[in-house]
């Protein structure tokens, strides 16, 4: 199984993709950047032109999404849940299952903790991939290989 984990935001998402054929092994990671110069509805169209090129080039079996919190600023809630939206819409578009996981089901799963920091989180992710240096996995594409794991560690224990 196939999986791509994003981390959506407006001004940067992560996408990982992760697959299971016996062992857990790292396919590809990276970010989808957007410019601060462009207006939103363009940004959100720069993310979902890039996730569906990301989609065909990796063809994931599912797509594993962080379930949005609530935050203390509404406008970034709103933001977010734009880019969630545009990441489900090229899911949707490429014939993708998308499931959802809260924050805590990601720490969990990956690191153990629920509360698990983003360095606990990254540094688990790096051991589980056999990924070898912290530093060069950028915070976003973490997050988003941990989505995915999260995914794959869900589904095996079920």
């Amino acid at each position: 199984m196939r999986v791509i984990g994003v981390d959506p935001g407006n001004a940067v998402t992560g996408y990982g993709v992760v697959e299971r054929a016996g062992t857990v092994k790292y396919v590809a990671a990276g970010t989808v950047r957007t410019q601060k110069s462009t207006t939103r509805p363009q940004r959100l169209a720069t993310i979902y032109d890039r996730l569906l090129r990301v989609l065909d080039r990796y063809a994931p079996d599912v797509m594993s999404l962080e379930r949005a919190f609530v935050a203390i600023n509404v406008q970034s809630a709103f933001a977010l849940g734009e880019a969630r939206a545009v990441a489900m819409l090229a899911a949707a578009h490429r014939g993708v299952k998308v499931f959802e996981y809260t924050p805590a089901d990601v720490k969990l799963s990956v690191a153990g903790y629920g509360r698990a920091d983003k360095l606990q989180v990254k540094q688990m992710v790096r051991r589980t991939l056999l990924l070898n240096e912290v530093g060069e996995l950028v915070d976003d594409a973490a997050d988003a290989l941990a989505i995915a794991l999260c995914h794959l560690f869900k589904r095996r224990s079920q």
